[in-house]
Formats: structure tokens, C-alpha cells, sequence
């Protein structure tokens, strides 16, 4: 599997790796209905052209009790991406994708879909001298990974940031958007794509929020803003001390400030069919965020989402 993919020389990962610095092109590949944090990136995305322009949003596979399995989960949050955008005023032509209705079921199948066929030709639209494509996944990595195996080369033209898997210090890993696509997952991991890694217990983790304060500070300001506190008031039925984590926020606030995602340059851990992390140092580098400075990035989504 791994001799599909070209070997990127150490400098180019570097540069890769290194924060843009500029506003950057970006796909978003979500699973939108799966919880309620999706939307919050989603629109903050879309509010945040001084940091990128969202140039396509592909809609990812889920299966839990919102889905009957990963192709409604697809369907409805294709659905649900065309909500969001009506709600911010946005126009969906031309832009949102309908990805894969199953996971990748190894790491050399890829799975044919609209999203992926879109990324693949947005991504070989680019020279190798051009600014990479930015992708931004934040549910299982199908589309993502079925991409990179219809056309290999696009790896040396795009940056991955994925939301998935725990910390390595976390006694567990079964994260939902790694457990439910794990030869996808594996994949990001093995393949020598530039990738950015957001853990989710503990370092995303940290992004939780309350309905209180939502209400407070984003109810009755903006369509999109009533729409994210309603969902999140729909979210559970028992809302006393209790806090909503919005983590899928983490890579679209890595991109609006580097500061608020703090970071380091790793070997790219190797992730076992038992979804348990192994230690190799002589891989391929990946960037692993470590932190989030939660206030400094829900003052900016509120003040955002709230015009």
C-alpha cells in the first residue's frame, strides 16, 4: 500500500507542516448531522475569509443513533450542510458533495463518490509549486483517504488536518471518527500525506461550551447564531452543569491563529488494528497539536457567528 503514495523530502514536509501564514484554500470534509459541532466549523469557516476561503464542503459517512448507517449518515448530512448554508445566506452551487455511503474497507480500496472525485480534481488542478489545497476532515476519513488512492500523486499538492483519535497519553482510543473508519484512519497515518493531527480527549477536548453561555453570547444576533444555539439546546435533555464539547472547531481555529493551537513536529505514530498507538522514530513527520486556548477561540466564533 505504502508504494502508491511518493516519498515528500523532508524540506517539503517541513514547509508543509509549517503554519500557511496566508489565507488558504479549504475543503471541508464533515459528517454535519452526526452531533452538533460540525455546523459551529462549518459556519465559522465560511465567516473567516481573512484566514481561507472555503472552496468545497464534502459530505461524510456516520453511523450511530442519529444515522440507520453510513450511507443515511451521508444523506443527512448533506442535508443538513444545505441547512447551515441557507441559514448563513450561502450559496451550496457548485461547492457541496455527496461522499461515500460506506467505509474505506481497506487500505487499497478506495470508494468511489462525488467528494472524493471533487478533491482529487481540485487538488490536480494545482502544480506541485502551487500553494497546497487544505483539507479539513472532521469525521471518518473515507472520502479523504479513497481520494488520495484514486490519484496518489494529490498528496504532494494538499495538507491534511484531521480531528480523530484520543492523545497518545489517553488510556484508550476508540474514538468515534477513528473506531467507525479505521482503514481510513490508518491510512493518513502510513500514507506520508502532510498531516495536521487533533486529538480529541485531551487537547480538543478542552473545547466545551454550555447553553447559558450560548445563549448569552450568540442567541438572537444572526440566523446562523439562533441555529447552532438551538441545536445545542436540543442536544440531551438535562442541560444543569453539564457542557457540550464543539471540538470539530480545533483545525478551522488552528487555521484563523496558529497561536491558538500550539504544536510540535512528530514521527508519525503508527496506529494497529487494535487502534492502540506505536512508537516508531525513524517515520515520516506529522504535526501533533498538544493545547487549545479555548477562550481565545470561542470569543472569535461568537463575534463571528454573532453578526
Amino acid at each position: 500500500m505504502r508504494q502508491l503514495f511518493s516519498t515528500l523530502s523532508p524540506d517539503l514536509m517541513q514547509r508543509r507542516l509549517a503554519h500557511p501564514g496566508r489565507p488558504v484554500s479549504l475543503v471541508l470534509d464533515t459528517d454535519t448531522y452526526n452531533e452538533v459541532d460540525d455546523q459551529f466549523a462549518l459556519a465559522w469557516a465560511t465567516r473567516s475569509p481573512e484566514a481561507m476561503t472555503l472552496e468545497a464542503i464534502h459530505a461524510a459517512p456516520f453511523h450511530n443513533t442519529r444515522s440507520d448507517g453510513p450511507a443515511d449518515g451521508m444523506e443527512k448530512s448533506h442535508a443538513e450542510i444545505l441547512r447551515v448554508l441557507g441559514r448563513l445566506g450561502e450559496s451550496p452551487d457548485g461547492r457541496v458533495f455527496r461522499g461515500s455511503t460506506r467505509y474505506l474497507p481497506s487500505p487499497d480500496a478506495p470508494v468511489e463518490s462525488a467528494a472524493a472525485r471533487d478533491l482529487v480534481a481540485r487538488a490536480m488542478a494545482r502544480s506541485s509549486d502551487d500553494p497546497p489545497l487544505y483539507v479539513v476532515a472532521i469525521g471518518g476519513p473515507t472520502n479523504v483517504a479513497s481520494a488520495m488512492l484514486m490519484e496518489p500523486r494529490i498528496i504532494e499538492r494538499i495538507v491534511v488536518l484531521w480531528l480523530g483519535g484520543h492523545a497518545r497519553t489517553f488510556p484508550a482510543n476508540a474514538e468515534f471518527n477513528l473506531r467507525q473508519d479505521l482503514p481510513a484512519s490508518q491510512l493518513l497515518f502510513d500514507s506520508g500525506v502532510p498531516l495536521v493531527w487533533f486529538p480529541c480527549e485531551g487537547v480538543a477536548s478542552h473545547l466545551a461550551t454550555t447553553v447559558p453561555e450560548l445563549e448569552r453570547d450568540l442567541a438572537g444576533r444572526s440566523a446562523i447564531g439562533d441555529y447552532l444555539v438551538e441545536i445545542v439546546q436540543g442536544y440531551g435533555n438535562d442541560h444543569f452543569a453539564w457542557a457540550k464539547v464543539i471540538w470539530d472547531v480545533a483545525p478551522i481555529a488552528s487555521l484563523v491563529n496558529e497561536r491558538w493551537t500550539p504544536s510540535r513536529l512528530v514521527p508519525s505514530p503508527i496506529l494497529d488494528d487494535e487502534m492502540r498507538w506505536q512508537e516508531d522514530a525513524t517515520r515520516h513527520a506529522i504535526r501533533e497539536v498538544v493545547h487549545v486556548n479555548r477562550n481565545a477561540i470561542f470569543r472569535d466564533l461568537f463575534t463571528k457567528l454573532g453578526r
